[in-house]
């Protein structure tokens, strides 16, 4: 049941964007119990999707990526 920090980090950042199955969850949550820099990342980490989202920020779509990385390589 116990996790590494790294574990959950990944777990955290996973849970954000719902990826993160309920059992990760758990195990995130029993962590952030006993782990004060987790804690403190996970709440960061929520403060940061919740500015982004009030923003609107969105992902590039696949066609702005490729556009983009052609352009860059056009440059170099």
């Amino acid at each position: 049941m116990k996790i590494s920090c790294k574990e959950a980090s990944c777990i955290c950042d996973k849970s954000q964007y719902k990826e993160a199955s309920f059992w990760d969850i758990v195990k995130l949550r029993f962590h952030l119990l006993y782990c004060k820099v987790c804690r403190g990342y996970s709440k960061k980490n929520g403060e940061l999707t919740s500015l982004c989202d009030r923003a609107g920020l969105t992902m590039l779509s696949d066609d702005d990526k490729k556009k983009m990385k052609r352009h860059l390589e056009d440059k170099l």
